[in-house]
């Protein structure tokens, strides 16, 4: 039983060979189909990690596309100064950052499409008026293509007989083209509107003016060339020369004023008067008469010379009857003027409607390191706009570092900025800011409005994270230092029919200046269209400084006085207050006229 039980399980293990039998008519079995075993996929490669560089730049990438952002927002809203500043802070970020931004094509790209679109939204805002900078109006000069010189004769009778009442210490005439401007001016509602906005601008700084002439030795009514040069406009720049400020300095000849990348003192007004009381005294002892001077300051001394050399005479109505000028200047003497005329007679001519701005009257303080407006602002409670109005010579919301610079405050508020600024360390006066504490304000609060760490805050402040800020007048507030190039880099892209010289023009700077900035050595002076060439000095920058000072701010008990004008000794002697914070100090000094 056992083994024949047993036989078929042997059958199947050992395949023992069946007993012969007749076959039988099976059915083919089916084949079972192959195992095949399951394809496990490999495992996908483990990128590699991005290096320490790489996400430096991708985050300084984030950084300056925030920038950009908001000086787009700011263009498409107006504010084209606002946006100027968020558009070089975007560049300023790259050209600071420490890398070779040629060598990492990500930054490369980067910088270059930055530039690109910056350099597109200027020349969008040049089409319709003077590009980042403030829309200013026309000036009489720049109206006056409409002139006509047939002029009523009773009109020059009037003028005449107004001429011989008419106190100045220049030489006088008049005649029909003198008549011709007195005509446009008060007849012409172009013409009218023009000098009339002129004249009451001119109230904000003729007491300035006034004082410059006669420290310079130079007439009074020289006054009146500020009509014709710019309006009374202090940031006014023309499109086509570049000439720039209340006197229209050309921005690459000398006379005395400061330009770098920081300032720009031909839009600072008392100091680029005083450079033209200067150059205007040096242009009659040259020439020896004052109609000459004027003309020579349009045209240039040396043509000048060489017209009075020319026909032998040294008489401005003899050149320009002789047609020896060209005719901006022979316009010029006469609609000055004009000018002088009217604004002695003004009822009679139309002008019993002016009204003069107010005095523009600011208290001066030289400071010898790097300050923030937005800290000036905050410390004397003033809007930005007003400050940067004050200082319109500022190209960046800072000022310089490594040098002096006369900061123009609202009047009545240098004491004031003396004992607040003395709270912020220096070397963070161009970072830091300064916030007057309100009723709910915490110190959570307000390091989240300037986007600053609760705990640098207080400690900053010698406050805990938790502290009370009930009796607290005001924090100094850590925010960190934006990274700034040592120069100004701005590139421009060739296009069809430019040439070396228009682009010099363009951008008020020499042939040789492009040239060497760009490393062009062949004599020519064709450039092929969509060439990138620098029209600022390239910024050479070494890497920003990393870490925090150990400065902390604290509160002045004794303010330490000083005049208008005086450099200021940094951060005094202080205490610290018995719960922190700083003081509350409100006090107010003499103003004076200014700018």
């Amino acid at each position: 039983m056992l083994a024949c039980c047993t036989l078929p399980v042997a059958l199947v293990l050992n395949g023992c060979a069946p007993s012969k039998k007749a076959p039988v008519n099976q059915p083919p079995q089916a084949t079972a189909p192959a195992v095949v075993a399951p394809v496990v996929p490999a495992p996908a490669p483990t990128p590699p990690q991005p290096t320490a560089e790489e996400l430096k730049v991708k985050q300084l990438i984030q950084q300056v596309e925030a920038a950009y952002a908001a000086g787009e927002a700011d263009y498409r809203h107006g504010s084209l100064p606002e946006a100027k500043v968020e558009f070089d802070r975007a560049v300023d970020l790259m050209l600071a950052s420490g890398i070779d931004i040629r060598a990492n094509s990500a930054l490369s790209d980067e910088f270059d499409r930055i530039i690109d679109q910056v350099n597109g939204l200027e020349m969008e805002a040049l089409k319709q008026g003077n590009g980042f900078v403030a829309k200013v109006e026309p000036a009489p000069a720049e109206v006056a293509e409409d002139v006509t010189f047939t002029v009523d004769p009773n009109l020059v009778a009037r003028a005449a007989a107004d001429l011989a009442t008419t106190k100045s210490d220049l030489p006088l005439l008049m005649n029909q083209y003198v008549a011709a401007f007195i005509n446009f001016f008060a007849y012409t509602q172009k013409g009218h509107n023009t000098l009339l906005h002129s004249f009451q601008r001119s109230g904000r700084y003729l007491a300035m003016i006034q004082r410059v002439l006669a420290e310079e030795g130079v007439p009074q009514d020289l006054i009146y060339q500020a009509v014709a040069e710019s309006g009374f406009q202090p940031q006014a720049v023309n499109r086509r020369s570049r000439a720039g400020g209340m006197w229209q300095f050309m921005p690459s000849s000398v006379y005395g004023l400061t330009r770098n990348a920081y300032v720009d003192e031909r839009f600072d007004p008392e100091k680029s008067t005083r450079a033209y009381a200067r150059y205007m005294k040096f242009l009659y002892d040259q020439l020896g008469d004052w109609y000459l001077a004027m003309a020579a300051y349009d045209w240039g001394a040396g043509n000048v010379q060489r017209a009075v050399v020319k026909t032998g005479y040294a008489d401005f109505w003899e050149l320009y009857g002789r047609h020896e000028l060209p005719r901006e200047t022979q316009n010029y003497v006469p609609e000055i003027l004009a000018a002088i005329i009217i604004a002695n007679h003004p009822t009679q001519y139309g002008f019993e409607d002016i009204t003069h701005d107010p005095p523009v009257l600011t208290d001066t303080v030289t400071v010898n390191y790097s300050v923030n407006l937005r800290l000036v602002a905050d410390l004397v409670g003033a809007p930005i706009d007003e400050i940067a109005a004050l200082n319109p010579s500022l190209l960046r919301l800072v000022t310089p570092p490594d040098t002096s610079f006369d900061l123009h405050l609202p009047a009545g508020t240098e004491t004031l900025f003396d004992q607040r600024i003395a709270l912020i360390p220096e070397d963070r006066r161009n970072s830091w800011r300064y916030h007057a504490v309100t009723a709910g304000d915490t110190i959570a609060s307000v390091a989240r409005e300037y986007s600053v760490r609760p705990d640098a805050l207080a400690a900053d402040n010698q406050l805990g994270v938790s502290a009370d800020l009930h009796g607290v007048a005001a924090l100094a507030v850590p925010v960190a230092l934006a990274p700034t190039p040592l120069a100004r880099t701005r590139l421009y892209t060739a296009r069809r029919g430019d040439t070396l010289i228009t682009i010099a023009d363009r951008f008020g700077v020499s042939l040789a200046q492009l040239r060497r900035w760009n490393k062009i050595t062949d004599a020519g002076t064709r450039v092929e269209p969509g060439r990138r060439l620098h029209v600022a000095e390239p910024a050479t920058v070494s890497p920003a400084t990393r870490g925090r000072q150990s400065g902390t701010a604290r509160a002045v008990t004794q303010p330490s006085a000083r005049s208008s004008k005086s450099k200021s000794a940094g951060a005094r002697a202080s205490t610290r207050t018995k719960s922190g914070g700083l003081k509350r100090a409100p006090a107010k000094s003499k103003s004076s006229p200014s700018q």
